[in-house]
């Protein structure tokens, strides 16, 4: 039986991602994380942090090896026959539901233009969780809150700043509920004077015990707050561990990236 305690709340298991069947991106990812822990994912351009993470919340699917929400197998189901264990695909409902455990946050906000900051996180309360128009709104304005844009919630994005767009993503995404959220280099679009006010959301999430997986170049970041730290390049984990390893990598790539972002 799962438990969050002593099991880890995401685990995969020589994850291989190919594109086009030729570009092969990720090269047997395995990897874990524990419930209420921090796990920071840093390497260079190109190495396939921004995959693995589209592959943890299935907006790609993955080539081969597995993936565990909670314990439970993403994107299959394991079935037995008498020719043994295979491994069928969930139906798109199936994996709809697998993917609200998970929050994810883009480089890009993606918010909608069209809507202003209160109505872009009610829209998936309104359309996925079909709450009622009131509860939504209720719900979004207190994420907004805590993301410290209440004030701005009639804005459209063409009205707000980089860093406080991508602060109604953040919103919009707790707004769901979800058991994990995922960060894609949250701050890389944004001018460095705005970075700070992303950080310092991020900061409160991880100190209220959220668990959280971030791709991001915040070196600063990432030693502050991280339990974990994995580097990756060229499609593999080339070293993991705690923080520490920021201050004493052993891997001879893990020292070249350092030196160069630092």
């Amino acid at each position: 039986m799962f438990n969050k305690d002593t099991a880890p709340v995401v685990r995969a298991e020589n994850v291989h991602k190919v594109f086009q069947g030729k570009l092969h991106v990720l090269k047997g990812i395995d990897f874990s994380a524990m419930s209420g822990t921090v796990t920071t994912i840093l390497g260079p351009s190109g190495s396939g942090k921004s995959t693995f993470l589209r592959c943890l919340n299935q907006l790609e699917t993955i080539d081969a090896g597995r993936i565990y929400i909670d314990g439970c197998l993403t994107g299959y189901e394991e079935r037995e026959t008498a020719s043994g264990t295979k491994l069928y695909c969930l139906t798109e409902k199936q994996v709809a539901e697998q993917r609200k455990r998970l929050g994810m946050v883009f480089q890009r906000f993606n918010l909608f233009p069209h809507k202003t900051a209160l109505e872009n996180v009610m829209e998936a309360l309104l359309v996925v969780e079909k709450m009622h128009k009131d509860d939504a709104k209720d719900t979004a304005w207190a994420f907004l809150e805590q993301v410290g844009m209440g004030d701005r919630h009639n804005y459209y994005p063409a009205q707000l700043s980089g860093g406080q767009q991508q602060r109604v993503a953040i919103a919009r995404a707790l707004a769901m509920r979800p058991d994990i959220m995922l960060f894609d280099e949250p701050t890389s679009a944004l001018d460095p004077e705005l970075v700070g006010e992303v950080l310092s959301v991020m900061t409160e999430l991880a100190s209220s015990g959220t668990t959280m997986i971030v791709v991001t170049h915040e070196i600063g970041f990432a030693r502050e707050l991280s339990d974990q730290v994995v580097f990756m390049d060229d499609g593999i984990v080339i070293e993991q561990g705690s923080a520490e390893v920021l201050s004493n990598p052993e891997n001879e790539r893990t020292v070249r990236f350092l030196e160069r972002v630092l």
